[in-house]
């Protein structure tokens, strides 16, 4: 039997598309339909959640703050209801990267939704919201600098039409400022000043491979810095321009004023005033810095990187498939064995997708990539190379991937081979648990019966299911020529025992 997402058989590519956010600070939804290849934007939403502010001493959500999420989280479903899963992409951000308990969050969250939800590393973050920018802005040449300040985390891009070349995700926000800085709504000179040497301090890092690499046009992303320009605006200092006076000018301003609650003078809106003496601070830090001299305003952000995410899947130009071929080059990975190995699993998938309920187009592509990359930890040391693979997995910067789906590749690269115990799957939902123990032992067979590495193609072998196990036939003198493999398998019997698996040999 045939998966239903093997490509004969795949659907037909959605045109609406869905992209959820959920910031530390706010939430924001963006429906679109993809008409001929391009996006065009229906509606948008967006509500203060402060799902940040529910943190408590432990980092952990309060029940009050994940009711708010949930709440807005509702209001949202009733857009999504209908849209294809495969058009639909919702991420969490800074909150539920820190949260200890996102996973009871998130499990929530899909309830309500209906749709899976995933977290997003920082870079990530970063990619998407310049992916976001880039297609708001005339396809100009030169470089540009992208700057998105959020509730927890701030992003700094540099990169040239749509391709990003530096990316990074520094540990300050609008909320996190405020609380630190302006939580009794004063606004001292000495506060500010405190706040922006605390954010030129973070930006210390990046700031000579930044300033080396250099821009010609500075962009400015997402609500903190919209509002800034908003202001310069409207009390005529520019025409919305962020320029270095202008910055100069309004700190004075602020300083002067003096209290968040006249904030409202100036046209911010009431549910945005206390975070913006701290959104301004974090940019003029980053001005002083990074020496910008004047950013423009750009309206798209991470919702939008998510939908052109999504609309380059559909048309085949996955992200996430450069990331895959850029790890097998730069641990020097043996392409030709990874195929020939993904090939093989690809070929038992096939026949077992179904009754194993495997039958998606993600279980599918995370068990092509850990095939592709079963060996990059041999770059590091033969012992232990799926250990090395799977920590490298873990922690790397890959572009297109989400927190979990890094963490899958891990576990399955993890448990490709010697000892199957339960410490592989430390940490994984339980509702994924068999699905992930099912995708391991599909790579360890694939890898065994290619153990001899003679590129050769799948042979004709049968799956069939079996309660807690697998009986795997092979064709009539297939094991005479092949002892060695015969005697992996039977050695694979016994590892898959100890966690309760019956693997069934026959034929050969």
């Amino acid at each position: 039997m045939t998966a239903t997402s093997s490509a004969e058989n795949a659907p037909a590519p959605p045109d609406m598309l869905a992209a959820i956010d959920m910031g530390l600070n706010s939430f924001h939804m963006v429906v679109a339909r993809l008409v001929h290849g391009e996006i065009r934007t229906m509606e948008k939403m967006g509500e203060k959640v402060q799902l940040g502010d529910g943190l408590d001493s432990d980092n952990c959500l309060t029940e009050e703050a994940q009711e708010r999420g949930l709440d807005c989280l509702r209001r949202f479903a009733q857009r999504l209801n209908g849209t294809p899963p495969e058009g639909v992409q919702i991420v969490g951000t800074n909150a539920l990267r820190v949260a200890r308990n996102a996973s009871q969050f998130i499990a929530r969250a899909e309830e309500v939704l209906g749709y899976p939800v995933e977290v997003i590393a920082g870079r990530e973050e970063a990619r998407l919201i310049y992916l976001g920018v880039s297609h708001t802005l005339s396809d100009d040449a030169g470089r540009r600098l992208v700057i998105d300040i959020g509730g927890g985390s701030t992003e700094l891009i540099i990169g040239q039409r749509f391709e990003p070349q530096e990316l990074e995700s520094l540990h300050m926000g609008c909320v996190s400022f405020r609380n630190r800085y302006f939580s009794d709504g004063r606004i001292t000179r000495k506060q500010m000043d405190n706040a922006i040497t605390h954010a030129e301090q973070e930006l210390l890092s990046i700031r000579k491979r930044f300033r080396s690499v250099g821009w010609q046009s500075a962009v400015g992303a997402s609500g903190s810095i919209k509002a800034i320009s908003i202001v310069l605006a409207t009390l005529k200092i520019t025409d919305g321009t962020i320029s270095w006076s202008a910055m100069e000018e309004l700190r004075r301003r602020l300083v002067d004023m003096g209290s968040v609650e006249k904030l409202g003078e100036l046209g911010i809106r009431p549910d945005r005033q206390n975070i913006f003496p701290a959104g301004f601070a974090i940019l003029m830090g980053a001005f002083q810095s990074l020496n910008i001299q004047d950013m423009t305003f750009a309206d798209g952000a991470l919702r939008e990187g998510l939908l052109y995410g999504i609309a380059g899947r559909i048309q085949h130009e996955d992200v996430r498939e450069r990331s895959i071929s850029a790890l097998q080059e730069r641990y020097h990975a043996d392409q030709s064995q990874g195929t020939t190995v993904e090939a093989t699993a690809i070929a038992a998938w096939e026949q077992i997708a179904a009754a194993w309920g495997l039958d998606t187009v993600h279980d599918e592509e995370v068990l092509r990539w850990a095939c592709q990359l079963h060996e990059i930890g041999l770059t590091i040391s033969h012992s232990q190379y799926h250990k090395h693979g799977a920590y490298l997995l873990r922690y790397s910067d890959m572009a297109g991937f989400t927190q979990q789906a890094q963490q899958e590749l891990a576990i399955l690269v993890r448990g490709h081979r010697r000892k199957f115990t339960a410490s592989i799957f430390d940490g994984v939902d339980p509702g994924d648990l068999k699905r992930l123990r099912h995708l391991c032992i599909l790579v360890r067979l694939a890898v065994l019966i290619q153990h001899s590495r003679n590129l050769e193609p799948p042979p004709a072998f049968t799956l069939q299911p079996r309660e807690n196990g697998l009986l795997l036939i092979f064709p009539e003198g297939w094991f005479d020529e092949r002892p060695l493999t015969f005697a992996d398998l039977r050695n694979e019997q016994d590892y898959l025992a100890k966690q309760d698996f019956v693997l069934e040999l026959a034929g050969g």
